[in-house]
């Protein structure tokens, strides 16, 4: 006891400092602070499970695209051959000692034979067909990182000069302008640009359907879009210094043969706070590279983190 004083200190001051503030009754309760750590541990076990399943799902991805790799190579080989055999064959039946003036029949058998080597060859990349009495029905099958998605199918003339009968391609594809430009002189390659459209489409698609599914919670309002899928136009909520604040984004797909955005604008309202600017920065790199709904994914991963962090 020093000199002066008529009581003595208490010797551990922050326990009788909780000892206080429990005769006031504003010290957590044990069942409170259990609840709690429950709440954590379940939060934590949510986060490691998702991101099991997101290893498991980028590996299942990397695996299909190795395969799709391997695919295309034996694609490759295999027109390589075909083109060899059609020479071939062309130069046997002397009509390449004329090529300026073939006969319609000699027009007629090549472009058969084409169109069988083509079947054989376009059935390891998702476009399979059946010859007709009038000419082949191709199926285009179309996917998205696995994911088998839609079939469309286009009925052709193969007579003197290639004709397309019937299909069943979206009007918004265009066909039209494709066929145009490759129909007549290289059907390889008309097949080709078209499933490339078609994929890129329901790839689109199917991100904006993902993203409407699975995290309308985080969306301010309805997603806009077109038919074609290339301009989607949405809000969503940023937190920041305990508010929320809205992004309006943009999407424009200025290429139809990707699935990813050429253009991303993304804005905020004038009251926002600066440091917004650089999120708003991140999250458009993000949106260029990244597929659309597992750039929502992301954002739930970093908030859990968030959340989670003692």
């Amino acid at each position: 006891m020093e000199p002066g004083r008529g009581e003595l200190e208490p010797a551990f001051p922050l326990a009788e400092e909780c000892r206080e503030k429990m005769k006031e009754g504003k010290a957590y309760s044990p069942n409170r602070v259990f609840a709690h750590l429950e709440m954590l541990e379940a939060r934590a076990h949510e986060a490691a499970v998702k991101q099991e399943e997101m290893e498991q799902q980028e590996e299942k991805v990397a695996r299909l695209k190795a395969r799709v790799e391997e695919l295309r190579l034996r694609r490759d080989e295999l027109r390589a051959k075909v083109d060899l055999q059609q020479k071939a064959q062309l130069g046997k039946e002397g009509v390449v000692s004329n090529p300026a003036q073939p006969s319609a029949r000699t027009v007629l058998e090549w472009k058969i034979k084409s169109v069988k080597a083509m079947l054989e060859v376009f059935y390891l990349t998702g476009i399979s067909g059946k010859l007709t009495k009038r000419g082949v029905c191709f199926c285009i099958s179309t996917a998205y990182e696995g994911t088998y998605l839609d079939s469309y199918y286009l009925d052709l003339l193969t007579q003197s000069e290639v004709q397309i009968y019937r299909h069943s391609i979206p009007i918004f594809i265009p066909l039209q302008q494709i066929a145009k430009k490759y129909l007549q002189t290289d059907i390889r390659r008309f097949l080709t640009v078209l499933s490339d459209h078609l994929n890129a489409y329901v790839g689109r698609r199917y991100q904006a359907d993902q993203l409407q599914e699975h995290f309308s919670d985080q969306l301010e309002g309805t997603l806009q879009r077109n038919s074609l899928c290339n301009l989607l136009v949405f809000n969503y909520n940023v937190p920041c210094k305990s508010r929320t604040f809205p992004f309006n984004v943009r999407l424009l797909y200025g290429d139809l043969c990707c699935s990813l955005p050429t253009e991303v604008i993304i804005s905020c309202k004038p009251n926002a706070p600066a440091s917004l600017a650089e999120t708003a920065a991140a999250h458009s790199d993000l949106f260029r590279r990244v597929a659309l709904h597992k750039v929502f994914r992301s954002f739930c991963s970093a908030e859990g983190s968030v959340v989670g962090a003692p």
